[in-house]
């Protein structure tokens, strides 16, 4: 079995430029955009274009080479001052999503030891070309953790959409399916279509077809009930922000799924990379949770859901409590139990 991430790719670097698959026309649309300015590389985070914990990171990254194409000073000082300004703002584009600010951060500071701008572009480029080149190889190896832990089940479940078009690999949850059909292991998915904005409807169901594996796609609400009925083996969602205490911020729903998860009886996982870990939240009290535009939830096919002048609460994410996890897939295997101690030693490993 082949699995497609570069047909076209989730995101590529052309040189000069980044081009993405624009999400937000999938399915009925595959279009790729080009981004050549900042401000169309935090547009196309904003208004999730590009989505996902680790692809947001990796277009993050290499946004950093392209401020540095646009500022005109040959001024080192005056140089990193802008550069400062541009990672900024990139990496406050979307709050909740760790790996946006640690790329954007980690280019930096790695750039700014350059000693001309051409030396201080050179290394920038390099550093985002590895943080493309390592996500690709979390996911790989998140996938083959993933089927060895998971491969007595058949029917998984998932929550919004943590494959290829949110990574630059094969994925994180969805890396976990794509894991056990490559191994040879029967596997079917679930996918919660995942509202206001059906990620899991429209996403995870189309490129899960495409790749040949068989996908249903379930209401929300109706997630508690087919576990309950013994349908489902185990759920398996990503994440955007993990503590050290081993809470996981994800899509909104995913707490509820969890929840029902455990009452069933159902092993409830995350997949993600070391650098969705954040060593500076011990718990996720602490995560900031992005709040999306109200008009997400307000309009359906043109028509205003609910009445005009009702409040809408709408925040991207929940954060699952560590008790809730069976157990967190990374690219160093699976952590369980005692998340604090076991975060720590992969952290050490990881040298974040």
């Amino acid at each position: 079995m082949t699995i497609l991430i570069d047909n076209p790719p989730t995101i590529a670097w052309t040189g000069e430029t980044i081009e993405i698959i624009d999400q937000t026309l999938l399915p009925a649309e595959l279009k790729v955009i080009t981004l050549n300015n900042v401000d169309g590389v935090i547009d196309a985070i904003k208004r999730l274009a590009i989505r996902g914990a680790p692809a947001i990171g990796a277009c993050g990254a290499y946004g950093m080479v392209i401020a540095i194409d646009h500022i005109s000073t040959d001024d080192l000082d005056k140089l990193v001052g802008e550069m400062k300004e541009a990672a900024e703002k990139i990496g406050n584009t979307r709050p909740t999503a760790v790996n946006l600010s640690y790329a954007v951060r980690r280019v930096l500071d790695v750039a700014m030891t350059g000693k001309s701008k051409e030396g201080i572009r050179d290394l920038a480029l390099s550093e985002a070309n590895k943080i493309f080149t390592e996500d690709r190889d979390a996911c790989d190896a998140i996938g083959r953790y993933g089927a060895e832990e998971l491969s007595t089940y058949k029917t998984l479940m998932t929550h919004c959409n943590a494959g290829r078009l949110a990574t630059t690999g094969i994925g994180t949850a969805l890396g976990v399916v794509y894991g056990k059909a490559l191994a040879g292991q029967e596997v079917e998915v679930f996918a919660a279509e995942t509202r206001p904005l059906l990620q899991g409807a429209r996403l995870t169901a189309w490129e899960l077809s495409n790749a040949g594996i068989p996908v249903t796609v379930i209401p929300d609400s109706s997630a508690c009930s087919l576990m309950a009925s013994g349908a489902i083996d185990a759920v398996v969602v990503g994440a955007d922000r993990i503590a050290t205490n081993g809470d996981a911020a994800n899509k909104i729903g995913t707490f509820a799924h969890a929840v029902s998860a455990r009452n069933a009886g159902v092993p409830f996982y995350v997949a993600a990379p070391t650098t969705t870990f954040d060593p500076n939240t011990s718990n996720g009290q602490d995560i900031r949770i992005e709040q999306r535009d109200p008009n997400e939830v307000r309009g359906v096919e043109k028509v205003s859901v609910p009445s005009e002048g009702v409040e809408i609460w709408n925040p991207a994410f929940d954060v699952t409590p560590a008790e809730f996890i069976s157990g967190i897939i990374t690219e160093y295997g699976v952590i369980r139990s005692d998340y604090r101690e076991s975060i720590e030693d992969l952290l050490s490993k990881a040298s974040l």
